[in-house]
């Protein structure tokens, strides 16, 4: 039940909030969207739509864990608590860099070595603080085969800190089109409300409702044509929160499941610039991370979220699959 009104609660106030308050102070700050010359033409028209729209569903969970959990919270559970600072934390790195990126009036913000150095610093916080409250072990589930692969705890931290790390860099490159890191990511906010639900973790549970019906109330400005792009502030928070969930259930190499489109969208980016290097001007893709590839074959935007989301809901439906015997 709290899982339900968890996602009630931030639809609402992430709708509300967007619609009467932030989207209007954006619009005044005029912090509009500077657009990477790089992609594709077409996108120049999206320039100086506001950015940093993240904002919105950050608060619609903040409001929502705090009304929801608070019983929970009161008896020292604070699963819920911690996921949302470690999400912030992202999401104050993202911030910062949509900030300068405002500030200056072009697409780069705070380098990537430094962006590197916080992400990482704060992914090696979180799972100390994680170890500390016996909330994580040195022991790596293996989804459909049930078994644990045991780690010593210094490969096993090193390993999953570059983990947490990709993983929010992964959505951050997912959020190339409108709608498209939200619409995917509302599949993998539904995984995990499934499996807080499965296993009676109301904590996570109420965590990941807030998420995705922060996110379904922004879609509501996201969707194409958006209104508003949640910006390097949004997506890194929600890197975070989608690394932080599978931590949360103990099950970091979920994330090979649920983040697929992720992680295609990564190496996409990868393969693209590798092998641009190495034949020395020559392309797997027509252009990358993948959506700008579909893009350039003609596919829509419209098109390109939907399949993209099918595919989210798909391997989400097998990440199911693969813990039910964990269960």
């Amino acid at each position: 039940m709290e899982m339900i009104l968890a996602c009630a609660l931030s639809f609402a106030v992430t709708a509300l909030l967007g619609r009467w308050v932030l989207l209007p102070a954006l619009r005044r700050l005029k912090a509009g969207q500077e657009i990477r010359e790089v992609g594709p033409k077409w996108h120049a028209s999206k320039a100086g739509t506001p950015t940093m729209g993240g904002l919105m569903f950050i608060a619609g969970v903040a409001a929502t864990i705090l009304a929801t959990g608070w019983t929970d919270m009161m008896a020292g559970n604070l699963t819920h608590i911690y996921l949302f600072l470690f999400s912030s934390v992202f999401g104050i790195i993202g911030f910062l860099d949509d900030f300068e990126k405002v500030k200056r009036h072009q697409n780069l913000g705070l380098t990537a070595l430094q962006k590197f150095l916080l992400q990482l610093a704060a992914a090696i916080l979180f799972l100390m603080l994680m170890r500390l409250e016996g909330r994580i072990t040195p022991h790596l589930y293996v989804p459909f085969l049930n078994v644990d692969l045991s780690l010593s705890w210094p490969v096993y931290m090193v390993f999953c800190a570059f983990v947490i790390v990709g993983a929010v860099n992964a959505v951050n490159i997912t959020d190339g089109l409108d709608g498209l890191a939200a619409s995917v990511t509302v599949p993998v906010a539904l995984f995990y409300v499934t499996a807080a639900a499965w296993w009676g973790v109301t904590q996570l549970g109420v965590f990941a409702g807030a998420l995705l019906g922060g996110l379904l109330a922004f879609l509501l400005f996201n969707a194409h044509p958006a209104k508003v792009f949640m910006g390097d502030t949004g997506s890194l928070f929600l890197g975070g929160a989608v690394a932080g969930m599978a931590f949360a259930i103990d099950m970091p190499l979920i994330l090979a499941l649920v983040g697929v489109v992720y992680i295609a969208e990564t190496l996409s980016d990868i393969l693209q610039v590798s092998y641009f290097k190495l034949t020395h001007g020559k392309r797997i893709f027509k252009m990358a991370p993948i959506h700008h590839h579909f893009e350039m074959c003609g596919w829509s935007e419209v098109k390109i979220v939907t399949v993209f989301t099918a595919v989210s809901a798909v391997f989400c439906l097998l990440a199911l699959m693969g813990i039910y015997s964990f269960s």
